[in-house]
């Protein structure tokens, strides 16, 4: 199964991540199929950037998003 999830890449206490569509048996940090954005909560008010036509692509080919990023991407719109 296909998942659009978060994949961390910030340092210690500096969390930054991608969004990103990987198979969900790989690793939080593992291989990933392709990258759809960014997402930045250090800053004030927290930074989301999407290409919402690759999101709305692999949703409607059967990736499912996590809450987190289901939630992110509401946000974004």
């Amino acid at each position: 199964m296909v998942k659009i999830r978060l994949k961390r890449v910030g340092a210690k206490k500096a969390p930054f991540y991608h969004i990103v569509v990987a198979d969900s048996r790989s690793p939080r940090d593992g291989k990933i199929i392709e990258q759809l954005g960014t997402y930045n909560p250090m800053t004030e008010p927290s930074e989301i950037k999407l290409d919402k036509e690759k999101v709305e692509k692999w949703i409607k080919n059967g990736a499912k998003p996590t809450d987190t990023v289901k939630a992110l991407i509401e946000k974004a719109n």
